[in-house]
Formats: structure tokens, C-alpha cells, sequence
């Protein structure tokens, strides 16, 4: 088993993997290293990814520092507050999401300014 590491902007975050995704996961363990120039929708990145995997618990609705594979537009995001689409201070996808991680800590995002370059990778 390996942990997940995930860069922004040279800022290295601490990350572990869920389970409440798993077939997104090995797709994903499967790609790594992923790297790609994120765009920012209120407090989300997101960056096209090169993944084939299905459907599986999905919600709009994610806790702070989620980070999730959204099938239907094959994007990898990571949530650490409200985005357009929140009701509130919750972090909220535009459509359903598989979240198959978390960011243990999310401060390190709170300056980020625009877009940002992002790279998931694992340790072993």
C-alpha cells in the first residue's frame, strides 16, 4: 500500500486515499504519476485527467479537502471550500463527484490567487 502525495505550486500536502471509490482509485493509482495545469472555480481545482473509471458513490456535496474524480467530465479536483455551486460554506461539486481522497490539511490552498499547477504521485 503506498500514501498519496499531492503538490501544488511546489506545496507538498498531505493526503491519504478512501475507499469509498475504489474502482476510481486503482484507475487512478494505475495513471500515476498525474500532473496538470488546474483551473479554479471558487475553492476547487480541477485538471483534466486520462482516466477510465465509473460512476461509484457519488455526490455533490464533499467534505473540506475532498479529492475526487469527476467522470463525466474526467477531471481530478480537490475541494477545500465553497464554490459556486455551495449552499453555504460546503464544498460543492457542479455535478456528482467519486471522492476517492482527502487532503488532511487545506490552509496551505487558501492564498492561491488563480489556476495552479498540480501533481498527485505516491510514496512507497
Amino acid at each position: 500500500m503506498s500514501d498519496l502525495r499531492v503538490t501544488v505550486d511546489g506545496r507538498e500536502l498531505e493526503a491519504t486515499w478512501h475507499d469509498d471509490a475504489p474502482e476510481t482509485r486503482r484507475a487512478l493509482e494505475r495513471e500515476l504519476p498525474l500532473e496538470g495545469e488546474a483551473v479554479r472555480w471558487g475553492d476547487e481545482l480541477y485538471f483534466d485527467v486520462p482516466l477510465d473509471a465509473p460512476a461509484e458513490n457519488q455526490s455533490e456535496a464533499v467534505p473540506v479537502g475532498a479529492i475526487a474524480y469527476w467522470p463525466t467530465g474526467d477531471k481530478l479536483c480537490l475541494f477545500w471550500g465553497p464554490t459556486p455551486a455551495s449552499r453555504g460554506e460546503e464544498p460543492r461539486a457542479t455535478a456528482p463527484v467519486n471522492v476517492v481522497g482527502r487532503l488532511e490539511d487545506v490552509s496551505a490552498l487558501s492564498d492561491l490567487e488563480g489556476g495552479a499547477r498540480v501533481r498527485f504521485d505516491v510514496e512507497n
